[in-house]
């Protein structure tokens, strides 16, 4: 299945928040399974680790808070359309 992260940057790397107009957000779509293992590749490619646990939503959506060497960030995961490469 293919799923799209909302990435939004919280704080900086020294701990300090980012301000709600100059926060930073990407976007990333990816194939996984279920939007917890969406999570888990998304973690992974970004050198980060997960604070607390994945939230898991009905309809496969998830929300995670992860922190790496940029800060900390909270990932929003739902499903993206088109074909999916792992079928």
């Amino acid at each position: 299945m293919r799923f799209s992260i909302e990435q939004r940057h919280l704080t900086d790397a020294a701990g300090k928040p980012i301000s709600s107009d100059g926060g930073e957000v990407s976007f990333h779509v990816l194939d996984a399974e279920s939007a917890e293992d969406a999570v888990r590749f998304h973690i992974r490619e970004s050198d980060a680790e997960v604070i607390g646990s994945v939230m898991r939503f009905p309809g496969f959506h998830a929300v995670a808070t992860m922190r790496n060497a940029g800060g900390v960030y909270t990932l929003q995961v739902s499903p993206a359309s088109g074909v999916s490469r792992l079928s």
